[in-house]
Order: structure tokens, then sequence, then C-alpha cells
């Protein structure tokens, strides 16, 4: 008898660690899943504080500004529908991962409503990206920008003056 009390101790005092591990097993992914949630919130607030000043001038990031270069020109013939900005987050998620491309989709989307003028945005944007690219990169975002165009719903076609001004204005030779 003794034996059977023993043992049902050992499986009581099993069964009791055990719920008060799955308990704090809970309490810690709800510990960081509020972490989570402040540092996102942290970062949008820093990014509308920014944003407060100009939506170009804010852009401090390569990714988010050809995110917002290549959706500019791209809206420039309307609003960008759900396709083409499938097509834009593809192909900014080859540069960024997947938290930085939703970031950058987001705010330039929103950055690219708020300027009517896309050569204002090529002009301010253009000469931020020539500093921080190289020459492979900028060829890069120029076949960005052609792959954006040609997916979605339909084909776009962006005006030679704009692509002529971007490959100036990120420092290629235009003839």
């Amino acid at each position: 008898m003794p034996f059977l009390i023993a043992i049902l101790g050992v499986l009581g005092a099993a069964a009791f660690w055990w719920y008060r591990m799955k308990a704090m097993n809970e309490a810690a992914r709800e510990v960081a899943d509020v972490i989570g949630r402040v540092q996102g919130s942290v970062r949008r607030k820093k990014l509308r504080k920014q944003a407060a000043l100009s939506p170009l001038t804010a852009i401090d990031d390569p990714v988010v500004a050809a995110a917002t270069l290549i959706t500019s020109i791209v809206s420039e013939n309307g609003p960008v529908l759900p396709q083409r900005e499938a097509v834009i987050r593809t192909v900014i998620s080859e540069i960024a991962d997947k938290k930085k491309t939703d970031e950058a989709v987001i705010y330039a989307k929103w950055a690219a409503s708020q300027i009517d003028d896309t050569t204002v945005v090529i002009d301010k944007l253009a000469p931020f990206l020539r500093e921080r690219l190289d020459v492979a990169e900028r060829n890069d975002l120029l076949q960005m920008v052609n792959r954006v165009a040609q997916g979605g719903e339909k084909r776009l076609e962006i005006s030679d003056q704009r692509i002529l001004r971007l490959r100036q204005k990120l420092g290629f030779e235009v003839n």
C-alpha cells in the first residue's frame, strides 16, 4: 500500500509540474506577442513621425526608396490594384525579408498617393539610391521597374521620358 501511495504521489507531482510548465509556456508566449506588438508600434510611430516631415525626405532605407519609386511609377497610370501590388511585393521580397517587404510596400503606397508628380519622386529618390547602390544593383532596380510594369492585371507602358529620367538620375549615361 505505501508503494501505491508513493507512485500516485509521484504521478500527481509530475501532473502538477507538467500543468505548471504548460501555463508558464503560455505566459511566455503572451509576453513575446506583447513585445512584438510594442516593437511594431514603436517602428510605426517612428515612420509616422518621419513621414510627418515629408513622405520622401523621411525615407532612409534603400528598400523603402525602391518600393516607393516603383510604386510611384506604376501608379502614374492609375491606382495600384491588388494584382499589381502582389507583383510589387514579389519584386521587393527578392531584396528584403517579409517584414521589411510589408513595411516598404505599405509606406510606398502611402507615399505615392501623397505625391502626384512621379518626376518629383524620381528626382528625390534616384540620387539617394545612386549613392547607396552599386551599378549592378541599379541595373536590377531598372529591371524591377520593368517587371512590375509587365506584371499584374494588364501590362503598363511606362513613358520613355520616365525611364530616361530614372536612368539619368541613377547615374547611367543617357543618349
